[in-house]
């Protein structure tokens, strides 16, 4: 991959994080944990892509379709196990 793909690459999954901080809503910390999943779920499903030869919508040597469905699922996933909260009493 070269560096403008692998800069492009970076500008979508901040893109999709900001707007789904944007829908979601939160502070600054649930901002960086949205931009952190986002760039991580594009890069999964980057590989997962190239690694089960699916071809979503590519644009030169990067699977944009895969990429941004990996980093919405990890994206929905990880703000649903950052929204658990502890129970407070012991039932021991």
């Amino acid at each position: 991959m070269t560096v403008p793909s692998l800069l492009f690459a970076l500008l979508i999954a901040l893109l999709l994080g900001s707007l789904y901080h944007f829908t979601r809503g939160g502070g600054f910390w649930r901002f960086m944990l949205y931009l952190g999943l986002s760039i991580l779920g594009f890069a999964i499903g980057h590989i997962v892509g190239i690694w089960q030869g699916w071809v979503l919508f590519p644009l030169g040597s990067l699977n944009v379709g895969m990429s941004s469905l990996g980093s919405l699922i990890i994206l929905v996933i990880g703000d649903w196990l950052s929204r658990i909260e502890p129970k407070e009493e012991s039932t021991v």
